[in-house]
């Protein structure tokens, strides 16, 4: 069982809001998606292990168990180029889960056009293993979902 971190503080959402049908149709895997606070902050590691992908507006960590988890900081974010975007770790290092990875501003990311919901996914994951811990609002470091 993988218990799986709020990245960002927000609303705690359904993929299925996501505007993006890659993470509302669960093509990459099951989750759940977070409507941020608009208001800096940080988005943390979601569980411990080592950051496999790490891009200013998506970073992935991969558990000792061989399980990864992608966090996405907004839709269309990549367009950015890493514009208001701060890593605070680097591709290769090992978190804990809690840990800080990117300093961002979901305000700026909506001001600029582009929706701020962050989807965090369980890759190559099957829907029925996911169950949903957060209803309402999360904190960055709450439990959002276990993964059986």
């Amino acid at each position: 069982m993988t218990t799986v971190l709020a990245p960002v503080a927000g609303a705690a959402v359904g993929l299925v809001a996501v505007p993006d049908p890659v993470f509302s149709e669960g093509i990459v895997g099951p989750g759940l998606a977070i409507e941020p606070m608009r208001e800096p902050g940080r988005a943390v590691a979601p569980i411990a292990g080592k950051i496999v992908k790490l891009h200013p507006h998506a970073f992935v960590v991969v558990g000792d168990d061989g399980r990864g988890v992608l966090v996405h900081l907004g839709i269309d974010t990549v367009q950015l180029k890493g514009e208001g975007f701060e890593l605070l770790a680097s591709e290769g290092d090992r978190v804990r889960a809690g840990q800080p990875v990117v300093a961002w501003n979901p305000a700026e990311v909506e001001a600029g056009g582009r929706c701020p919901v962050c989807p965090v996914v369980a890759l190559d994951a099957v829907k029925e293993a996911v169950t949903r811990i957060a209803e309402g609002q999360v904190r960055a470091g709450d439990e959002l979902f276990r993964w059986a």
